[in-house]
């Protein structure tokens, strides 16, 4: 995936706004609002909200409820703080906040016409897509992050880059034949969770909308609309939440919903996260311990947790909760490993960083390393924070680390599957949706003030003639395209 690429070219400054947009109520869901340009022309800058921390009951898939600290909102700019994660959840709010008192019979929902929309990243379809879905990635300010001032900048270094690292990803792609299976196993799993609700007595339309490719979020609300759908669950496909992936997927969704009158009245419930879940803990653990059988070995066999980074600074100077549900995730699949007598070591680490900036630490490619010189022989590759098979665990893991890895002394290569349409991973989403459907309410239009207006017509001059000049620089000297390349690409 190329989520996190080249997102600090410039120092990053904290975006400030306090244009979120809260459900009125004391509904748990709360909503972004942002504004969207189609995917092509993508320009919508950073935003920053407050959280509040609060102590509620959680309704997990479990019989027994249990306590949690549930951030409020839908936190794209969490304040930063220290939090020891270690045998704590810290849930999104929107999944599984629901006491059971409050869940609604199947007769009540049956009367609803129900929809569910996955969210996911998207990716190319051919070779020939390769370069149009990099732009549409890195026009994205979530995955390029530039300052107010540089922020007309977007789209043209977002075409420089499209053009300049299309080479090199096509040939990731042109390795697993050709293009990305990512919408196809998204398909399938729309397909399977409509099957898993319809089981449990819940019909419902499920719909995809990927990020930077086809189909746009904007084709998936179109679809929504014209079905009549009155009443939604957003569930991204990501069990962790980043700013990059769940925050620009729903921001994407909410500025198209506060232009139209019909979607801006429709009741929502977005999942934020659903990394804690018993369902999603025990399918991981199922899949890992399945694969230890594969060993000679498998007591002596390192779990190697991978999962995809982002930039340092989306951690700590904007408060993405990222590192933190990672870790508690590790923390929660391992604590089921052990609960079934499995006590291998672990490590986790994180892949595809790409750039001079500082990425969440410690690297994949490092630990690997340093695993084979600490004389590690066996070793069982898990991609924790991707659902589906697509570049990161195809090519990525699959070729590169594994090559990386046999170089560096490992004998012993192994690596779970992703997810895909294991079944009691459907289930668990199917539960988490119906479970979702009693908090859905209708998205405030307001905006608040999200953007700073230059009102002075000769500072916005200034401001604009120093910003053409500095472009000038960066894009059209030799030098700096030469250490772009170099350093960036």
């Amino acid at each position: 995936m190329e989520t996190g690429a080249i997102s600090r070219l410039l120092q990053p400054t904290k975006v400030s706004s306090s244009g979120f947009a809260n459900f009125t109520s004391n509904s748990s869901i709360c909503c972004s609002q942002k504004r969207l340009l189609p995917a092509y022309h993508s320009s919508h800058g950073g935003r920053e909200m407050n959280s509040d921390e609060r102590e509620i009951t959680v309704l997990s898939s479990e019989p027994t409820l249990k306590k949690s600290s549930v951030v409020g909102g839908l936190s794209l700019h969490r304040p930063v703080h220290k939090r020891d994660v270690v045998g704590k959840t810290f849930c999104s709010v929107g999944l599984s906040t629901y006491p059971g008192s409050i869940v609604e019979s199947s007769s009540q929902i049956a009367e609803e016409k129900i929809g569910v929309l996955l969210l996911n990243l998207g990716g190319p379809d051919t070779l020939h897509d390769v370069q149009p879905f990099l732009f549409n990635l890195f026009a994205d300010p979530d995955i390029i992050r530039l300052p107010r001032l540089f922020r007309f900048l977007q789209r043209p270094l977002a075409q420089l880059i499209s053009v300049l690292r299309a080479p090199k990803s096509k040939e990731g792609y042109a390795a697993i034949g050709g293009g990305s299976p990512l919408r196809k196993i998204t398909d399938e799993q729309a397909s399977a969770l409509k099957m898993a609700l319809e089981t449990k007595e819940v019909l419902a339309n499920v719909y995809v909308a990927m990020r930077y490719w086809h189909p746009f979020t904007e084709e998936a609300v179109h679809q929504i609309k014209r079905d009549g759908i009155t009443k939604l669950v957003v569930l991204p496909l990501y069990p962790q939440y980043s700013i990059s992936t769940t925050g620009s997927s729903v921001r994407a969704l909410q500025n198209i919903f506060k232009e139209d009158s019909y979607l801006s009245r429709l009741p929502v419930a977005v999942i934020e996260s659903w990394y804690q879940r018993q369902g999603y803990i025990k399918s991981m653990a199922n899949l890992i311990e399945q694969e230890l059988h594969t060993f000679t070995k498998p007591e002596e066999v390192m779990i190697f947790f991978s999962a995809h980074g982002v930039p340092v600074s989306y951690v700590e100077n904007a408060g993405d909760p990222y590192r933190d549900q990672m870790e508690e995730c590790i923390f929660l699949i391992m604590k089921e490993l052990k609960a079934r007598r499995i006590n291998n070591d672990h490590t986790l680490a994180y892949q595809s960083r790409v750039g001079p900036v500082q990425w969440l630490k410690p690297y994949t490619d490092e630990v690997l390393v340093e695993l084979g010189q600490k004389g590690v022989k066996s070793l069982l590759a898990v991609p924790v924070s991707f659902v589906s098979e697509h570049i990161e665990t195809l090519e990525e893991i699959d070729m590169e680390y594994k090559e990386l890895a046999l170089e560096s002394g490992i004998e012993n290569w192994g690596r779970v599957p992703a997810l895909n349409c294991t079944s009691s991973f459907i289930t668990d989403l199917a539960d988490a949706v119906i479970e979702a459907l009693p908090s859905t309410m209708a998205m405030s239009t307001s905006t608040g003030t999200e953007e700073e207006v230059d009102n002075d017509p000769m500072q916005y001059f200034l401001k604009m003639l120093f910003g053409s000049l500095l472009a000038f620089v960066f894009l059209f000297s030799p030098k700096m395209v030469s250490a772009f390349k170099k350093n960036v690409l």
